[in-house]
């Protein structure tokens, strides 16, 4: 039997095939979308069955135990329908029954992230912000996990990024995209360790990193060569950021931030302004990504910078969550004796 011939190009009818296979692809990301949001509709009604009956005395107890055993035996196929699941269906009616921002969001969601969101989302607010960012961030089950145990609503709520003046003037919209600081754990770094060994790693793990720094992130370039006046500098990491439509420079410092860093960060986004960035984007913002920030300091060094800056920290472990969940009740009693007090005056 003769080989077939290799490196024979592809018959002339088989140049849509390509084409065909993403209109496959797409249809059946669709069909899914569809079945997910048939299935949680169907939670929803089941679960408003289960707790406007309970409510009105009709059914007791025992109830929902008998429904699963009904269930199992008239649909023996039927998965998903044990008691506790019934019971959960009951909590995610009544958990956003009445809330009209974020019951539109959690349809959304495959019902294990809503699991997972009910189970340890502790707060509407908190709530909110998790189903916000899995749909804004297609986070898979794994991922929703780690940012709960990375404890990222508590830090977004406690420590809004510290961004220069031009930022909130120019790019509001920025200060939903950066973060105070950013958890790298996966990168299992020694300590102490080097920037390079710090570089190496985010770009080992670049998939992860970009899953932390955000979806809309693109990656553009490691030790990016930029020329000035016969010489030349090379910029850490450079993105572009999708939604924001600019190229974001980012410099690692494995130490603390000096203030001096701003100006080589200054440097760096004007020669990408002025030989990098094309006409229809925005200009280039920077982000100071270090180990360690003193907050006064980042606030006095950014409070007069010309630059669209930014400064962040980067963390080598998840945060103690009970104690930002601590922190995070204290500041939300306060908020709440302020608002008391204002409502008495006025």
């Amino acid at each position: 039997m003769s080989e077939k011939p290799k490196n024979v190009p592809p018959p002339a009818d088989e140049t849509g095939f390509a084409e065909i296979v993403r209109l496959i692809d797409a249809s059946r990301q669709r069909a899914m979308q569809s079945v997910n949001a048939t299935l949680i509709d169907l939670y929803w009604q089941i679960g408003a069955i289960i707790s406007q009956r309970i409510a009105a005395a009709e059914w007791g107890d025992g109830t929902v135990d008998r429904l699963a055993r009904h269930i199992a035996l008239i649909q023996p196929g039927a998965r998903g329908f044990s008691r506790s699941n019934l019971l959960r269906m009951r909590q995610f009616y009544e958990t956003y029954r009445h809330d009209e921002i974020v019951a539109p969001l959690v349809r959304q969601l495959p019902w294990a992230h809503n699991l997972i969101i009910l189970g340890q989302g502790k707060r509407p607010e908190e709530r909110e912000f998790y189903a916000r960012m899995a749909v804004k961030e297609h986070w898979s089950k794994r991922q929703l996990e780690r940012q709960f145990a990375a404890a990222l609503f508590e830090r977004t709520a406690l420590n809004p990024p510290k961004v220069s003046p031009v930022v909130r003037q120019t790019l509001p919209e920025a200060l939903s995209v950066f973060r105070d600081a950013y958890a790298v754990e996966f990168l299992n770094l020694p300590q102490p360790h080097s920037e390079v060994e710090l570089h190496r790693g985010l770009l080992d793990h670049l998939r992860d990193f970009l899953i932390e720094i955000g979806r809309d992130f693109c990656f553009a370039g490691s030790e990016y060569p930029l020329q000035v006046g016969g010489r030349d500098f090379a910029l850490d990491l450079l993105f572009f950021h999708r939604g924001l439509n600019c190229l974001v420079a980012i410099e690692l410092k494995v130490g603390r931030f000096e203030p001096e860093y701003l100006g080589k960060m200054n440097f760096y986004l004007e020669a990408l302004d002025r030989d990098v960035r094309k006409p229809h984007e925005r200009p280039s913002i920077g982000l100071l990504l270090c180990a360690s920030k003193d907050d006064e300091v980042a606030e006095y060094a950014l409070s007069r910078s010309l630059s669209p800056a930014l400064i962040a920290e980067y963390k080598t472990q998840l945060p103690d969550k009970k104690l930002l969940q601590a922190k995070l009740h204290e500041f939300y009693a306060l908020n709440a004796i302020k608002e008391f007090e204002i409502d008495k005056k006025t």
